[in-house]
């Protein structure tokens, strides 16, 4: 709101603005924005006063209210609780990103708002307002994207909803994103900066370490070795005080080939004994329980491989292989909801805790419009 009073011209002393309460109010004739958050309807039925209707209600950020409300259900009772006592001109807007999948919740309950007589569906995007708004940055970022994943970018750019393709990491091409360590210059291993390790544990599946590091000449968030022991493959268990102390033996060989000490391992965050038995072995590394958002770290590898600011090493063949097999669950799929298939999924969940581990720190080789909230 701020931003479009800029935008308009308009002084802001022409408005009380405060931020507690959460209120913009324009002085010269009493109206009155309010903002609140909705964990329930009763936190918006406050707001109301019943000697000043309001008038428009503004509903951000649509999806989470399917994500992590009630849906339909709680719309419908914020509609209901604004719209009682209003004689005339009363409206609500509904802002949202459409989801990828066109089964999603949201997108099925716009189909049905769309059936309304009193409903009208606009679509816009970032074609649609004037470029001095979006900046040359952003635009060349649109632009950029078009031209590496034009699927991708109808969806971020242009808010289609592209369906869900059932292997994740699409965008993953062994041409591009695959490189020798034989080819490269001896002098690449200079260019390597921060270095983490990503650990996925598991007692008869696999157990995996896939080890990146930051190129900060070439600019890419590059693959270095894989670990890779499943009980199950092999006939031989292994106890967490075995897996860390190869981890060990794996940081050495690392840290003696590249000349510089590990940044950070990042584990599944299951497996407190694991990471307990760890830190004992590498008491001069950083060890930390993995984020384990499945959605934002899928989104952020997808990120790097589809600007190609990630690469992965030949020597990384298990990461390599679930690259091509790591898929959503059809059934989820047409359910709205995108659940991966728990199977080939080691390597590229140590990928995934690696890159949310390490996000502050290669999060700048993306487009700025790219990087969300950097956290």
């Amino acid at each position: 709101m701020l931003r479009g009073i800029n935008r308009l011209k308009i002084p802001k002393s022409k408005f009380r603005i405060t931020k507690s309460p959460m209120e913009i109010t324009y002085l010269k004739h009493g109206t009155t924005i309010y903002f609140s958050g909705s964990d329930g309807i009763d936190d918006t039925k406050g707001i109301i006063d019943e000697d000043k209707p309001i008038k428009l209600v503004v509903i951000d950020e649509l999806t989470e209210f399917f994500e992590d409300g009630e849906g339909e259900d709680e719309l419908s009772n914020i509609e209901a609780t604004f719209v009682r006592g209003n004689s005339s001109g009363f409206q609500m807007i509904y802002l949202y990103n459409p989801p990828k999948n066109p089964n999603a919740p949201v997108n099925q309950w716009c189909k049905k708002m769309e059936e309304r007589a009193d409903c009208v569906h606009i679509h816009t995007d970032y074609r649609d307002v004037p470029e001095k708004w979006l900046g040359r940055d952003l635009i060349e970022s649109a632009k950029e994207m078009k031209k590496s994943d034009p699927k991708l970018y109808r969806w971020i750019w242009l808010g289609e909803s592209i369906g869900v393709d059932d292997l994740i990491y699409y965008m993953f091409n062994p041409e591009i994103h695959i490189y020798h360590p034989d080819t490269y210059k001896e002098d690449s291993k200079e260019s390597i900066g921060e270095i983490g390790i990503g650990v996925d544990y598991g007692q008869q599946n696999p157990t995996v370490f896939e080890a990146f590091g930051i190129d900060y000449e070439r600019q890419l968030f590059r693959g270095l070795k894989e670990y890779y022991h499943c009980g199950r493959e092999s006939g031989k268990q292994k106890s967490p005080s075995g897996y860390a102390k190869d981890l060990k033996h794996f940081c050495d060989e690392i840290e003696k080939e590249y000349k510089r000490v590990v940044s950070a391992v990042f584990i599944d965050p299951s497996t407190a004994g694991l990471i307990e038995e760890v830190r004992r072995q590498v008491p001069h590394i950083d060890v930390i329980p993995a984020m384990n958002d499945v959605k934002l770290g899928i989104s952020r590898v997808q990120k790097f491989l589809s600007f190609n600011r990630m690469m992965v090493s030949a020597a990384q063949k298990w990461l390599i292989r679930e690259m091509g097999l790591y898929q959503y669950d059809p059934k989820s799929i047409e359910k709205g909801k995108e659940a991966p298939v728990k199977v080939s999924d080691h390597c590229v969940d140590g990928l995934r805790y690696l890159c949310c581990g390490m996000w502050r720190q290669i999060v700048y080789m993306l487009p700025a419009s790219e990087r969300g909230d950097e956290d």
